[in-house]
């Protein structure tokens, strides 16, 4: 793979730096998950308060490829083990809150001292400094302090979120590129680099466009009124969702003659020189009308026939079956305990290939033992350090739980 012979030792938590992580466990990475001795925080909580025998939905979802040590880093010996982790990775990551690795002894001093080429890289809600560093990080929080969620919205329906940890997940993604880039830099001069990220630019980078064109428009909050169909405030009409007999559809933007013959409306045809910025609420509600009056099947149709640029609004329901998911291999069923799950799959394609599954990190400090003896600890050193709970596993050895269906 792509990064076989990286070792990655990840002191990450929560979503943004776990997501991180996992990009590059795919890719090949060895990756360590230092986890407390009680697990990782996302092994305690679950969205909806999904486990899947017992194992978390929110930690199945980005933990993949990764092995897991227990360590108490608040014990000299603990402190030890990380050190000696630290001392012979590419790559160290943590998304503690500013300050927090730095008094457990791991300040970026400390680390270059141990090991002078290391990359090193951290996630954060708002970045190492500034007036907001030490409040705490949470996509929500990032989505209304970035702008996102007044943006999404409209005036008449009001701040409206987005259904999806989008800025922890994208953050997640900028990290692991930033950390690629380092490893570049240091295959080539041999350096180390520090790397950072932060939710809060995150959420502004999701909004690169949108951004761009408001202040360089100089826009008002006014630009934000528009009929609830339109997707952006910042898109001609009729890019948008609009309602069909059964469902509805979303309509990219398109020419306004083209869309009038496919919906048949006479009201349409009729005003095909309209400027559909400026009018976008008046063409959106002749639309709904226009769409109203057909099935999504019907629409469909049209569409295709007539070159519209559309798609199908599609619940979870619909996802598993979509053939073009299934080709790409979107998702992945495996075996939890005897009880079969999905997946969501790396995000990228290597020479035509889906990244592997390999391991998946079930228990706490499921490889402490194995890990320990890669870093030439003897049997009788490593029961000592079990003995003084500097170190932890759930069960003695590495074993599988999991399988891929």
């Amino acid at each position: 793979m792509l990064l076989t012979d990286v070792k990655v030792v990840s002191f990450c938590h929560f979503l943004q730096g776990p997501a991180a992580a996992q990009y590059l466990a795919d890719m090949g990475a060895d990756v360590i998950k230092v986890e407390p001795v009680g697990g990782a925080h996302e092994r305690h909580w679950s969205g909806a308060d999904v486990y899947v025998e017992g194992v978390s939905g929110f930690y199945l979802c980005a933990n993949r490829n990764k092995r897991s040590i227990a360590i108490d880093l608040k014990s000299s010996a603990g402190r030890d083990v990380a050190r000696k982790l630290i001392a012979e990775a590419d790559v160290v990551m943590e998304n503690f809150r500013p300050g927090v690795f730095a008094r457990l002894g791991f300040d970026e001093a400390a680390l270059k001292d141990l090991n002078p080429s290391l990359i090193f890289a951290s996630a954060s809600g708002f970045g190492s400094t500034g007036p907001m560093a030490q409040l705490p990080g949470q996509d929500i929080l990032m989505q209304a302090r970035s702008g996102l969620i007044s943006a999404t919205g409209t005036p008449s329906k009001g701040p409206t979120p987005v259904g999806a940890a989008v800025v922890d997940q994208h953050g997640g993604a900028l990290m692991a590129m930033g950390i690629l880039g380092a490893i570049i830099r240091r295959m080539r001069d041999g350096v180390g680099t520090r790397v950072e990220a932060s939710l809060i630019n995150s959420g502004i980078d999701l909004q690169g466009e949108a951004l761009v064109n408001y202040f360089a428009g100089g826009k008002t909050p006014d630009v934000f009124k528009r009929e609830d169909n339109l997707a952006t405030w910042f898109h001609a009409a009729p890019y948008g969702v609009y309602p069909a007999k059964d469902g509805h559809i979303i309509i990219s933007l398109c020419d306004a003659g083209v869309l009038a013959e496919a919906v048949d409306s006479d009201e349409l045809r009729a005003n095909v020189e309209m400027d559909r910025y400026a009018e976008r609420d008046a063409y959106a509600r002749m639309l709904s009308t226009a769409t109203a009056r057909f099935n999504v099947e019907e629409l469909a149709e049209r569409f295709d026939e007539h070159g519209i640029w559309w798609a199908p609004v599609n619940y979870y329901d619909d996802l598993l079956d979509d053939p073009q998911l299934k080709h790409s291999e979107v998702f992945r069923q495996i075996e939890v305990r005897g009880r079969k799950i999905h997946l969501v799959n790396h995000p990228n394609r290597y020479d035509g290939q889906v990244p592997d599954l390999h391991v998946l990190a079930l228990e706490i400090g499921e490889h402490t033992r194995e890990i320990l003896k890669e870093l030439a600890y003897s049997g009788n050193e490593i029961e000592q350090l079990f003995a003084e709970n500097a170190v932890a596993a759930s069960r003695p050895e590495s074993d599988t739980d999991w399988k891929v269906s």
